[in-house]
């Protein structure tokens, strides 16, 4: 942190560029380790300037030299004739300015800001940077450079905390990105599937294929250790396929062993298949304790063959780097539950998770970021409606922190969960928000009373408010979640809320929901 200092970024954005620009800012301040809040001008309380002590200012320049609409009440109080020749005299500032040489008032905001800034009192750390259109590498050709300059001379007044370095770009991530997380087998089920194939987990092997010209599988190391390839690459915890059990009859020495396998691989068997295996979730490992002939006949070389490898798991991102700098938040319950098998069921990848202690030691998650599929609007002006129940939640709280620390006040949230007192994600968080003026909340908590209340019902019940959002405010709507009943039942109820409150017809409604999903006013990501 800035010794109790914070930079403030604010924007003059007609068509976004600028506003994309004063976020680029923001993100690398963050990387710096610096507060930062980064705002339209005409949001920002004007009042507070003259306590401001560091800003970035970066304009856009429309029409014939005209402010951007959304400075506009900022340029009128900055001219007033009243305001001292001292007004600023404690701000450092730095002004960023984004034009088109072919017009004739090239920049003029910023060059004009600057110039009042400098008789206000206020001390520029830069010269005024002109961002042009037209140059071969556009705004950037200018933007990079000053950019560098601009950091020097901040990171010069506002050093770096000690033992911090610069956060390198290859960790941004965005709200609405997914983090994929590579779980491993537990040591317990990883000692279980070396005893029963008669392997010694220590000895190291060269992989060679089994087919010539066929890859060899990625990310293992040559040579690899039995324990290795079996905590890190074999999914010995996932439901079989047909085709294991085919496999595995082949290898079969045992006569009853073999038929049965046999059957489970035929087309007549599927039933029973699914009934022994799918039905009860029963695992790799629990179906080699079933055949314990046929297993330990398995040879070595045909593991890869046999046994999938452990897909990476995708979570939503649950937190903003504007927030957390230094941290990436993921969402996660731990996946338990009971079928007809003694043993409850368990997801691979939160148990895993869940059993990770930091205090014991050194603990590494392989993870990597991906793109997600919902993205947030860059308008400011624009509201969201997140629907998240239970985990879904998860991205609309990277969102709200995103568009809390820039400033956006229209955020809207539905979320549901079974009881107000076990699985209410974040409540303090968003009771605190609320409270702000920055989260309006709807929540549904299933099992609290006799009748099942879901998102959904809290979703017609306000439909006055969401018509009048989505109509005259042109707000987006984001849902999130589990992919069973869910989603079906969220689309019905904003259909039936068109209904209502829009006054269309049945058919009418289904298209407008069609129009929004078609133009991104609608987005959703649900999982099984």
């Amino acid at each position: 942190m800035m010794a109790e200092k914070g930079l403030l970024v604010l924007f003059g954005s007609q068509t976004g560029t600028a506003q994309d620009t004063a976020e680029r800012v923001g993100r690398e301040a963050q990387r710096r380790h610096l507060r930062c809040r980064v705002q339209a001008l005409d949001s920002c309380d004007l009042a507070n300037l003259i306590h401001e002590p560091l800003v970035v200012f970066v304009c856009a320049t429309t029409g014939q030299g005209d402010p951007p609409d959304n400075m506009k009440m900022f340029w009128r109080f900055l001219f007033r004739k009243s305001l001292p020749g001292s007004a600023l005299c404690q701000l450092d500032y730095a002004v960023l300015g984004l034009g088109d040489s072919s017009y004739p008032k090239f920049n003029f905001i910023a060059k004009k800001l600057h110039k009042r800034l400098l008789q206000l009192g206020a001390n520029p750390l830069l010269p005024v940077a002109l961002g042009d259109d037209q140059h071969d590498l556009g705004p950037d050709a200018v933007i990079d450079p000053w950019l560098v300059a601009l950091w020097e001379k901040i990171l010069a007044l506002y050093p770096l905390p000690p033992g911090l370095g610069i956060i390198s770009p290859d960790v941004r991530f965005s709200a609405g990105d997914v983090v994929m997380i590579q779980p491993q087998n537990c040591p317990e089920d990883v000692q279980q599937f070396c005893q029963l194939l008669r392997l010694e987990p220590h000895r190291r092997f060269v992989l060679q294929p089994t087919e010539p010209g066929t890859p060899l599988p990625p990310l293992l190391p040559q040579p690899c250790s039995v324990q290795y390839l079996v905590t890190h690459y074999l999914d010995i915890s996932c439901v079989p396929r047909r085709s294991f059990f085919e496999l595995l009859a082949s290898f079969s020495t045992n006569e009853l062993e073999r038929e049965k396998l046999q059957e489970f691989s035929s087309a007549q068997g599927q039933e029973e298949l699914y009934s022994y295996c799918n039905r009860p979730r029963r695992t790799t490992l629990e179906v080699l304790w079933d055949f314990p002939h046929s297993t330990c006949a398995i040879p070595a070389d045909y593991l890869l063959d046999l046994i999938p490898r452990i897909r990476p798991r995708a979570f939503s991102i649950a937190s903003s780097l504007l927030t957390h700098p230094e941290r990436m938040q993921i969402l996660v319950a731990v996946v338990r539950y009971k079928t007809r098998l003694s043993k409850p069921r368990r997801g691979l990848c939160s148990t895993w998770l869940a059993s990770l202690n930091p205090e014991q030691g050194d603990v590494r998650v392989p993870l990597w970021v991906k793109k997600g599929g919902m993205k947030f609007p860059a308008d400011p002006g624009t509201p969201v409606i997140m629907i998240g129940p239970g985990t879904g939640v998860a991205p609309f709280r990277a969102a709200i922190q995103e568009r809390v620390a820039l400033g956006r006040r229209g955020n809207c949230l539905f979320f549901g969960c079974r009881h107000q007192s076990k699985d209410f994600y974040c409540q303090a968080e968003w009771e605190e928000l609320v409270t702000k003026g920055f989260l309006t909340l709807f929540t549904a908590f299933s099992r609290d009373q006799e009748e099942k209340v879901y998102v959904q019902h809290r979703i017609r019940e306000n439909g006055k408010l969401l018509w009048e959002l989505l109509s005259t405010e042109n707000a987006h709507i984001y849902l999130a979640g589990n992919a069973k009943q869910m989603p079906a039942a969220v689309a019905e109820a904003l259909q039936s809320v068109l209904q209502q409150e829009g006054g269309l017809s049945p058919l009418e409604a289904e298209e407008h929901f069609t129009a929004l999903e078609r133009s991104r006013r609608f987005q959703s990501e649900t999982w099984s």
